[in-house]
């Protein structure tokens, strides 16, 4: 009896292991399926006004109940796999304590086994079974945790391609806002084979404010990723203050150095005081806060809440406009006073007249920054040092905005002065003129007198 039982067990183990490997892959399968229905109901909330702009509830709606009847299908067939497998194995199990007693009796009647011996025989099958029994009912249970924890492994042991703390801290007295990219070549990881940037080499001077145009997809925000080092160059150095930027600590750079205001800004579901705070981690003051409101051209419409600076905004900022949300951004970077800043079409959502004053407000701040804006509106770009046009990648026309305003809006007085250097130089020609007409008639009196004298001397008989 001990020698079919040790060869029955490791065929039932084997058979086991097959089948919880199928068990797991469907386990995999059914965990994909949770996280995308899961992932799709959060998008299409998220996005409640675009889904109700365009009339697509019941779109949303047909395509999460396929997602989800796929999932359940998933989780139904890994049910039934569990299902299965707990009841062959208690029939196995009990299939052990049925054959063990046929074979018993069999044995005792030919004595060849004691009732003594099978009783222990017995008693030692039905440990083996209670084992079994308690596996089988955790193994539908460690089939889901095992998938659950390969996940949490798998997210929990990514490193970081940028480390967050380590580099070096340029001191304060040290550190000046220069930015240069030399032979930069960069394509995102998701389409590497689609090149963003191809040798860029650009220099951007401290306290200038360099604007970046081009058409889209040419590299404009790449170029704001890339200072802000969310990604790392394929090929080529960006110096930031005559340092290689991979040296850097990126927690440093970000946190007081680099202000960034993006074209969509993001919001925090806290109060607006929180969410301009956020701009460093730092305890502000409520007057800097107050302040940096102020030169958003925030601070009037907050007092307008009931609430104040006190007012709890909704997840992501949807309870207040766009024009709203995008001053208490710019308030959000201004409050730490960074060195370089950053504006992609940060002005974008504003009316004209906000768009007016915060423009006015960001040029003065920036008069003792390096801003770099990326922008598509004359009226963001009109008051750049720089203007640098992409193209495919590449640099394709710099040009100092500064002497095209100066020929464009002083050209009234170039003329006046061209005019006055007309009339000076008319005058200087007629005083000139005169001063040689004068000393013509003056020479013209001599010889007409010593022609006289001559004459008379000459003619002795006037004498006599």
């Amino acid at each position: 009896m001990t020698s079919a039982v040790v060869f029955i067990v490791p065929i039932v183990i084997l058979i086991g292991s097959t089948f919880g490997s199928i068990l797991r892959t469907i386990s995999n399968e059914a965990q994909n399926e949770n996280v995308k229905a899961s992932t799709q109901f959060e998008e299409s909330i998220s996005n409640i006004r675009t889904v109700r702009a365009f009339a697509n509830e019941q779109f949303e709606c047909s395509k999460f109940e396929n997602t989800l009847e796929r999932s359940k299908n998933l989780n139904t067939l890994l049910g039934y796999g569990i299902g299965v497998f707990q009841a062959g194995t208690n029939l196995f199990l009990n299939s052990i304590v049925l054959g063990t007693l046929c074979l018993g009796a069999t044995l005792m009647s030919t004595s060849q086994l004691t009732p003594g011996d099978l009783m222990s025989f017995l008693v030692s099958t039905q440990t083996i079974q209670r084992s079994f029994a308690q596996l089988s009912l955790l193994f539908g249970h460690f089939i889901k945790g095992k998938e659950a924890l390969r996940r949490i492994l798998y997210y929990s042991n990514l490193s970081p391609k940028i480390s967050l703390s380590d580099g070096i801290e340029i001191n304060e007295n040290a550190f000046i806002p220069t930015i240069e990219f030399e032979n930069v070549s960069f394509a995102y990881p998701t389409r590497p084979k689609q090149s963003i940037l191809n040798n860029l080499n650009l220099f951007i001077p401290p306290g200038k404010t360099v604007a970046i145009v081009g058409t889209s997809g040419n590299g404009k925000t790449t170029i704001a990723n890339l200072i802000e080092r969310f990604y790392d160059v394929n090929n080529g150095t960006i110096f930031i203050s005559g340092t290689d930027i991979k040296n850097l600590s990126p927690n440093w750079l970000r946190g007081s150095k680099i202000g960034i205001i993006n074209q969509e800004p993001i919001l925090f579901a806290q109060t607006i005081r929180e969410n301009i705070r956020y701009g460093k981690n730092i305890c502000y003051s409520d007057f800097q806060v107050y302040e940096a409101a102020k030169n958003a051209n925030a601070h009037e419409f907050i007092l307008n809440f009931p609430d104040g600076y006190d007012t709890i905004l909704g997840e992501r900022g949807v309870t207040i406009s766009g024009g709203q949300k995008q001053r208490i951004a710019i308030a959000r970077a201004l409050i730490k006073n960074p060195s370089i800043l950053i504006l992609d079409e940060a002005t974008s959502a504003l009316d004209a007249e906000s768009e007016r004053i915060v423009q006015k407000t960001l040029d003065e701040v920036g008069k003792s920054k390096t801003v770099v804006i990326i922008a598509h509106r004359l009226s963001t770009i009109e008051n750049a040092d720089i203007i640098i046009v992409l193209k495919r990648g590449q640099i394709v026309e710099v040009i100092n905005f500064f002497f095209v305003n100066f020929y464009e809006y002083s050209s009234s007085f170039f003329l006046l002065v061209l005019l006055f250097f007309l009339i000076l130089l008319r005058f200087l020609l007629l005083s000139a003129l005169a001063e040689i007409t004068q000393v013509l008639k003056i020479n013209t009196r001599q010889i007409n007198t010593k022609d006289c004298i001559f004459t008379i001397i000459k003619d002795k008989s006037y004498i006599q």
